[in-house]
């Protein structure tokens, strides 16, 4: 697998606020960007790359969407930035991409950056993308880490003559990029709920610490998504409220939806990680009784060689007048009552089911 690039936050150490330094994973080699102009009656779509002049601030028809992947080109980026009146705190927030989900009103734009997450089930790993949206009063951009695939429902419902989304203010367009972020979550959780459910039924059969690995791993997962999922519902709930005069009356209902289904998110991710902390206890608790078991059974073993050694030792005293002291066989009657008492002692352990390492239950 390419290892990524990465640049961290001390290359930004010291320089004034709004200056352009890409901070994260470098996730793309190359910048490109899709173009989409479109109104009720016309639609076009261009793709274009880094090395072609940035594109107008507004398309040939009434509302614009650009959607930019991939952020190594830092001075095409601020070009684009120049193009569209954009603050420098917004690029800046943009080519950051450690950021959390917030909203931010610049007066002319809205700025808001919303974390995305896909599930690799071959890996059973966690990515992270971060997208930033800039709503104005009729473009929208949205900013890739990389192409991710999460916006292409949208194209395609404005790819569709009469459909719905092209006979509606700009904001509509904002909320569908939203909801289908928020979208993937529940495709995230279905795939963390597919890989804790193996887990459970391991624990409780052959618990080992590979199990253990896995647990920790699927914790620390559902605990980034959780720390993602709170400052979203923030940025939803500031919308709500009608505190942002770039979402009209009409599509705040449809936000409400995008919150509630954010709160559906936060209790299925609660039902994950109560089904990862069971199963960490049942291997805590599984780990724990089959170490009472071992030593249950060396403590008997033990107990066992416990006559062979006080007959030893009394017949090991140097007393003259002893029993079988003298004797032919007094040596094989020593061994023969230390068998004895081994094998009786043994007999009896065995009838309580101590000598078994598993449960006797």
């Amino acid at each position: 697998m390419k290892k990524r690039r990465s640049t961290s936050h001390s290359r930004k150490a010291g320089l004034p606020p709004g200056t352009l330094v890409h901070i994260g994973e470098v996730r793309a080699d190359h910048t490109t960007l899709t173009s989409i102009s479109y109104d009720s009656a016309h639609f076009t779509e261009k793709l274009l790359a880094a090395t072609e002049p940035t594109p107008q601030r507004v398309g040939p028809h009434e509302f614009t969407w650009l959607d930019v992947r991939g952020l190594r080109d830092v001075t095409w980026l601020g070009n684009l930035g120049k193009q569209f009146n954009l603050h420098p705190l917004i690029l800046e927030d943009i080519l950051n991409t450690h950021q959390r989900s917030k909203v931010e009103d610049y007066g002319d734009v809205l700025f808001c950056v919303v974390r995305l997450f896909a599930w690799d089930a071959a890996s059973k790993t966690l990515e992270s993308d971060q997208i930033s949206l800039v709503l104005g009063r009729n473009f929208v951009l949205s900013f890739q880490e990389r192409s991710t695939g999460v916006f292409e429902p949208v194209r395609e419902r404005l790819r569709t003559l009469g459909s719905p989304l092209r006979n509606k203010p700009i904001d509509h367009l904002a909320h569908a990029l939203i909801d289908s972020i928020v979208d993937r979550y529940f495709l995230v959780i279905e795939g963390l709920d597919a890989a804790a459910a193996p887990v459970e039924d391991a624990v409780l059969t052959h618990p080992t610490p590979a199990i253990l690995r896995t647990i920790n791993g699927l914790r620390h997962e559902v605990q980034t998504i959780r720390r993602a999922i709170t400052p979203l519902r923030e940025v939803l709930m500031t919308l709500n409220r009608g505190e942002s005069r770039f979402f009209g009356d009409e599509v705040r209902p449809y936000l409400r939806d995008v919150l509630d289904h954010t709160m559906h998110v936060q209790e299925d991710l609660d039902s994950v990680r109560d089904v990862l902390s069971g199963a960490l206890e049942i291997y805590l608790s599984s780990v724990s009784n089959r170490l009472n078991l071992e030593v249950r059974v060396l403590a008997v073993l033990t107990t066992l060689f416990l006559p062979a050694t006080l007959i030893a030792g009394i017949f090991g005293m140097n007393f003259q007048d002893m029993p079988w002291r003298d004797a032919h066989d007094g040596f094989w009657l020593a061994i023969s009552l230390m068998a004895v008492t081994a094998t009786v002692l043994a007999a009896i352990f065995w009838r309580r089911k101590w000598l078994k390492t598993d449960d006797p239950n």
